[in-house]
């Protein structure tokens, strides 16, 4: 080992009722933040995995008090990751004698703890903020036709070309009339 030993406590959950993809978005929030930090954001987040984080974080911390002699504030979340555990597969009846699959998806949540002065957290890089591109080219507006017309020189031309021809008047409909049935 070398001439300075490294603690590091770790606490993980296992088979957390919680899809890990709802877990990982709370974990990211306290990954390298100090302990009282992280349970800050956790006490203000409001989803149901921010719940289990929580008590995980207060187990590890309790690991870190009872077993290797720190202070539980003095630690950092050097670590926090989520992995897949087992789907329970369920069926739902459908429509037809159909079935759907629900998929109740679980999750092992794990948290390292290091002493905030040997902490080097291990964050996922960041991307470089650059301008992106957009995905394809803005589309192009149609180009103005040669002759436009404005709708009153429209209606002029057609009050023109009315006044030129004569009026024609639609021959009269003959009246027909309907024969009553006689009731005898």
């Amino acid at each position: 080992m070398s001439a300075v030993e490294r603690q590091e406590v770790r606490a993980a959950a296992k088979w957390v009722r919680i899809s890990p993809r709802k877990a990982r978005l709370v974990v990211e929030h306290i990954r390298g933040r100090t302990v009282p930090e992280a349970r800050t954001v956790l006490a203000f987040t409001e989803r149901a995995a921010a719940r289990e984080v929580e008590k995980l974080l207060r187990s590890a911390v309790a690991n870190a008090e009872a077993n290797h002699n720190l202070i539980g504030d003095d630690l950092v979340v050097k670590a926090a990751f989520v992995d897949e555990g087992p789907v329970l597969k369920r069926w739902r009846a459908r429509a037809r004698g159909r079935a759907a699959r629900i998929r109740k998806r679980t999750c092992h949540i794990t948290l390292t703890l290091v002493p905030s002065g040997t902490a080097t957290v291990t964050r996922a890089p960041e991307p470089p903020a650059e301008e992106t591109k957009p995905k394809r080219a803005p589309r192009r507006k149609a180009a103005p036709k040669a002759k436009a017309e404005t709708k009153q020189q429209s209606v002029a031309k057609k009050d023109e070309a009315a006044e030129d021809k004569p009026k024609r008047r639609a021959a009269p409909k003959p009246k027909t009339t309907r024969k009553k049935k006689e009731s005898s």
